[in-house]
């Protein structure tokens, strides 16, 4: 019952960085692995495309143990969704409140506002710009980085791997740019 009402509490965040920062020495330790999600795609084409285009032409079953790690997320994802959601609503700071306001984003009962995240928004000039473009460049832009956030800014970082330090500070410069100057544009459209 304890577990249960821990499990359904906000845990600040330094508990969960400490979490996620144990995992890279275990990983490292237990197997040599090395943490990300993105290669996860990579991986995936791989194993249902075994013939064809010579980027998917490797032994992907080496990194079997990567399908694992991910099932364990979207499991762990469902489960709170379904069993351990907090009943509170979320906390939103006034001034942000007013700002999105102005961008015309007043729903505020869930994670995701309904006005960028639902089926009806997908389908407006914002919402291909937002859901479907911006997926396509996160997809492409971890591909093309060699990895995601998660794999340079955590694991690459603490392996002192210098495209890790460039890719995390190119990754922090675009999402500064994209927070401050493109998304207050195209939220107005």
């Amino acid at each position: 019952m304890i577990m249960f009402q821990l499990l359904q509490q906000t845990w600040p965040w330094y508990v969960a960085g400490v979490l996620i920062g144990l995992i890279v020495p275990a990983l490292l330790l237990l197997g040599n692995k090395h943490f990300g999600i993105s290669a996860n795609l990579r991986h995936a084409c791989a194993a249902c495309f075994p013939a064809g285009i010579k980027f998917f032409k490797y032994d992907w079953k080496k990194e079997s143990w990567n399908f694992f790690f991910v099932g364990g997320i979207l499991a762990g994802a469902i489960i709170t969704a379904l069993f351990l959601k907090n009943p509170d609503p979320v906390v939103v700071h006034p001034y942000l409140l007013k700002e999105l306001a102005s961008y015309g984003i007043t729903d505020h009962s869930a994670l995701l506002p309904k006005e960028l995240f639902s089926w009806s928004s997908l389908f407006t000039v914002r919402g291909m710009i937002m859901l479907v473009g911006g997926g396509f460049l996160v997809g492409f832009g971890a591909r093309y980085a060699g990895g995601c956030t998660s794999g340079h800014a955590i694991m690459g970082l603490s392996d002192l791997q210098w495209p890790s330090l460039v890719a995390t500070v190119m990754f922090m410069v675009g999402g500064f740019a994209m927070a401050n100057f493109i998304l207050p544009f195209i939220l107005h459209l």
